[in-house]
């Protein structure tokens, strides 16, 4: 197929790919050629990144052509799928098969590659990044060649949250585990001193647990449940059940977020917050997102809500989820169990910098880590201090693109080559 000559934008909108062309390849020989002849090179997935992780001077890549293998095997509990499919798309079919992941994001919208690349994550304070699923990734890197790290191979744990920086992810496999059910349900009222002091307890209480705030009021919680598991013991905390549907951004089309009210369904459809062909999230917005150590959870609640009239202009609502530690380098949780701190800004992107800003300041004495695919001013010494494996995600870097074809501003700016 003849590449596009239009430049892309993301998700959002608020970034213009600079790419001179939009290649679609629809076979994996033309995209080792397309990968192998250019300079420079990305690969852009569903564009929910709001920074310009995915963004080139040089050739733009979209996989969505390339056919959308799904290879489900119940025997071994494992799945192969091409990188460009999304959740929305796999999860049924794992359905069929009896088999489910056991975690997904907060919509069903992402790519998978995008998604392992970027550190990205759900919620559960026993289950790690999505990466964590990650047996193996299928590469084509910026020779043309084609090649597959497996978990026990060297550096395996640098080429699944690569930031798609060692090549283009063409599939991977994933571990996978028996289907299940799951109720979700919603409390609201939640006291900021029980969510201060007692984060445990409330981040404990389901199979997933996400917390959203305006940092102002009173929290409200979404509990998901494995069918047949305790409820939620939420009611000691002072939280009181939902008297109906809820999104997670008041005033919200409450029929975009999945089914509540303890209705069990399967686990694709509970989840995620936002149904599979709806808008996720308010559509109209920016985001970022850090991840500070469990145990310091209380602290860093508390100094946001310090925060609370400076976020209120133009925060449209947090979300705080816990992430057990996974080995992944430059995951976000790599080494630690974590709390992430998710903000959901309007699009106003002059208004939002400066809170920004503040924000980081206020997080900055918890070692906080951004995610990879989201707004944040964190500068590389900072973060490489945070990082036990940088210098080997470094090395990983020149081994597989010692050209750095697939390198652009964002890798330059925390992997400089001239050191």
């Amino acid at each position: 197929m003849a590449a596009t000559p239009t430049k892309p934008t993301n998700w959002a909108g608020n970034v213009e790919f600079a790419a001179r062309t939009l290649h679609r390849p629809a076979t994996t020989d033309r995209l080792r050629e397309i990968v192998a002849s250019s300079h420079r090179v990305r690969v852009l997935g569903s564009g929910h990144s709001f920074n310009r992780i995915a963004d080139t001077t040089g050739d733009l890549i979209t996989l969505d052509d390339l056919p959308r293998t799904i290879e489900a095997d119940r025997a071994s509990g494992t799945v192969r799928v091409a990188g460009a499919v999304r959740f929305g798309e796999l999860c049924p079919v794992l359905r069929r098969h009896g088999l489910a992941l056991p975690n997904l994001p907060s919509t069903p919208h992402f790519t998978l590659a995008g998604a392992y690349a970027t550190g990205t994550h759900g919620s559960g304070h026993t289950g790690g990044t999505l990466a964590a699923a990650v047996r193996s990734v299928e590469l084509v890197t910026a020779d043309g060649s084609q090649v597959t790290v497996s978990r026990g191979d060297a550096g395996f744990e640098g080429a699944v949250v690569s930031l798609g920086a060692l090549g283009a992810v063409t599939a991977l496999t994933l571990d996978a585990c028996p289907a299940f059910e799951v109720e979700q349900y919603v409390y609201e009222g939640l006291p900021w001193a029980v969510l201060t002091e007692r984060p445990e307890e409330v981040f404990g209480a389901a199979y997933s647990v996400s917390v959203f705030t305006d940092w102002a009021g009173p929290a409200r919680v979404w509990a998901k449940c494995r069918t047949g598991d305790p409820l939620p013991g939420l009611a000691r905390t002072g939280a009181r059940p939902a008297d109906g549907p809820r999104h997670p951004i008041e005033g919200m089309p409450t029929e975009n977020a999945t089914e509540q009210q303890g209705v069990p369904g399967p686990w694709d459809e509970r989840l995620p917050h936002f149904r599979s062909g709806f808008v996720p999230s308010a559509g109209d917005e920016l985001q970022s997102e850090y991840f500070v150590p469990a145990g310091r959870a209380g602290e860093a609640f508390a100094a946001l809500r310090e925060l609370g009239p400076l976020l209120a202009p133009v925060l449209q609502v947090s979300e705080i989820r816990t992430v057990a530690a996974d080995p992944h380098w430059l995951s976000p949780a790599h080494g630690r169990d974590s709390v992430a701190l998710h903000f959901t800004w309007t699009s106003d992107a002059a208004a939002v910098a400066p809170v920004l800003l503040r924000v980081e300041e206020a997080l900055a004495p918890f070692d906080a880590r951004p995610h990879w695919g989201k707004l944040s001013s964190t500068e590389a010494e900072a973060l490489s201090a945070s990082y036990a494996r940088w210098e080997d995600f470094r090395a990983l870097l020149d081994r597989f693109d010692p050209a750095g074809a697939f390198r652009n501003a964002l890798i330059d700016r925390y992997f400089p080559r001239d050191r």
